[in-house]
């Protein structure tokens, strides 16, 4: 037996928690599975499914983490192993497997931004990373291009394959400017001081662990964790007078948010469906204030999905700089003229993030609005506007109105996908205005907080390209067209450590410059492990 598996390789395919999901999703998985089973046998080895294909669910995907540990019982714990994705997939399927397993791990994912497999293999990295589990990893479109072919080889082979990532550079390499320093020093004695609070509202979103930050490596850096639940959230909507979500979706037609209605409460978005948006916001935002919360997180996906519409128009709605005034208890406004700085699905890296962003760009004096992107995929300009690769930055649901080109009045709602949400609700979709950003992430690795950060830019493509990504993706989402700075394709993949990223805009390349070189100084007074990945907007190093 052990002779006639050295050349076999198992392949588990991980899935969503949602049936839905898992059923529209698996034809293009058997379509990569059966490519993926040619090119292995065309080098001589064989490829296994570890698990069968369900009849009765239309589909083979793992969807539950009982369903994965039972898989991996029946996987040799020294076997050679390829995670291959199609679908976005909840990592703690398989993270009880994976940790325990002991022969070569290859996640793959195809290159598509219609069929989600690849911001899933970004989460499922960064959970293993944060586990502490060794993988390779390798990512394409059709299986058949030499990047994938030659790493394919080299795993066979080795059981390793390796990326180069010449684009990151520890942050003690670089030359950081007297003022970035300064302002840094100042935010983190003022955050290790007096302290910050950062809302949770139910922990660990959609089986992503790598989103979930040990509270010990959060103390050091100021911030504490006032654990929240959604039912609290869900109870104070309740509380909220009809006048009350009325007021706010008569703000949100003021400033010309364009409302996509329909009468069908299954398929298409109703008048109502926003008004229970409006009481969810009201409720965060009083939420927020009764327990001092700097930054809060709504995770939403599960369990409140079953009860109210969806969370997003609210959550970019908090990002907003302007947005609809609400009181609290004692008649006051919250936070009048600012963002509460959400972080989407409960991601607290990201959370941790938007803070020092928000701190940071209030004391540069630069635009504060931020937001989490999916990096959701990326292509070449089929219009011939840039010859510079393109990715695609879309977050599942909200922006900030501050991000779109014609700010509420330039922004969308339309009704999310009936696939994940059954009670529908209003996205806030625009297409983000041209300008000078900086992205970052922070994640965990080896028992540390780490922080990456580079520089890009969002630029301007024509409605014909806009639309072509957006039905290559999801059409409800808000769009970023981002170019990354001394960052290609394949050395992004290959060091990021999350399906997210996080981006703010600067008034400048100059500034946001300044504004990339501050964070990364925040963050490493914090005790952060700081790399800044590629380089300025004219090329330069750091």
């Amino acid at each position: 037996m052990k002779k006639d598996l050295r050349k076999t390789v198992f392949l588990v395919a991980n899935g969503d928690l949602r049936q839905s999901a898992n059923e529209k999703c698996w034809p293009a998985q058997a379509a990569m599975e059966h490519k993926l089973t040619a090119v292995l046998a065309s080098r001589g080895w064989k490829l296994v499914r570890a698990h069968a294909y369900q009849p009765e669910k239309r589909h083979g995907f793992i969807g539950s983490q009982k369903e994965g540990m039972a898989v991996f019982a029946g996987i040799d714990p020294a076997s050679r192993l390829i995670v291959a994705e199609s679908v976005w997939q909840y990592s703690h399927h398989l993270l009880p497997g994976l940790i325990s397993h002991r022969g070569p791990i290859l996640t793959l994912a195809n290159w598509s931004g219609t069929w989600p497999g690849l911001v899933g293999m970004l989460n499922l990295n960064g959970s293993l990373t944060k586990a502490g589990v060794k993988y390779s990893t390798l990512w394409s479109e059709y299986f058949d291009d030499d990047f994938f072919l030659s790493g394919l080889a080299a795993w066979l082979r080795t059981g390793v394959v390796r990326h180069k990532t010449p684009h990151v550079k520890p942050l003690a390499h670089a030359a950081v400017p007297k003022q970035a320093k300064s302002v840094a020093k100042k935010i983190a004695a003022d955050l290790l001081r007096r302290k910050s609070i950062m809302g949770i509202f139910d922990e660990g979103c959609m089986g992503m662990y790598n989103a979930i930050i040990p509270d010990e490596l959060l103390f050091p850096t100021g911030v504490y964790k006032e654990r929240l639940s959604q039912s609290a959230l869900y109870y104070g909507a309740t509380q909220v007078s009809d006048a009350e979500a009325q007021a706010v979706f008569d703000w949100y037609r003021t400033k010309g948010l364009k409302f996509h209605f329909g009468t069908d409460e299954a398929t298409e978005l109703t008048e109502g469906q926003v008004l229970w948006q409006c009481k969810t916001y009201i409720a965060a935002c009083r939420i927020a204030d009764e327990f001092g919360c700097e930054t809060i997180g709504i995770q939403y996906q599960q369990g409140l999905k079953d009860l109210l519409p969806a969370s997003d128009l609210v959550e970019g709605t908090l990002n907003s700089t302007e947005r609809p005034p609400v009181k609290n208890a004692a008649g006051e406004i919250i936070r009048a003229g600012q963002a509460i700085t959400h972080f989407n699905e409960v991601d607290e890296c990201a959370g941790l993030d938007g803070l020092f962003t928000n701190r940071v760009h209030t004391a540069l004096g630069q635009p504060v609005a931020n937001t989490l992107h999916d990096l959701r995929w990326g292509d070449w300009d089929r219009s011939d506007t840039t010859r510079e690769y393109v990715w695609v930055f879309l977050i599942s649901g909200s922006a900030p109105a501050d991000h779109h080109i014609g700010g509420w009045a330039g922004s969308e709602s339309l009704r999310q996908p009936a696939m994940y949400f059954r009670l529908g609700g209003g996205t806030l979709r625009g297409i983000a205005k041209p300008g000078e950003i900086v992205w970052s992430r922070i994640f965990v690795e080896g028992g540390r907080l780490k922080m990456d950060l580079g520089r890009a830019k969002a630029i301007a493509l024509p409605a014909d390209e806009t639309e072509r990504r957006w039905r290559e993706t999801t059409s409800q989402w808000p769009i970023m067209h981002a170019v990354t700075y001394g960052v290609n394709r394949d050395q992004m993949m290959a060091r990021h450590k999350a399906n997210h990223i996080q981006v703010a805009y600067a008034r400048s390349a100059r500034e946001a410059d300044l504004a990339l070189y501050t964070k990364a100084a925040l963050a490493a007074e914090l005790g952060l492990v700081v790399c800044i990945c590629g380089t300025k907007a004219d090329g330069s190093a750091f």
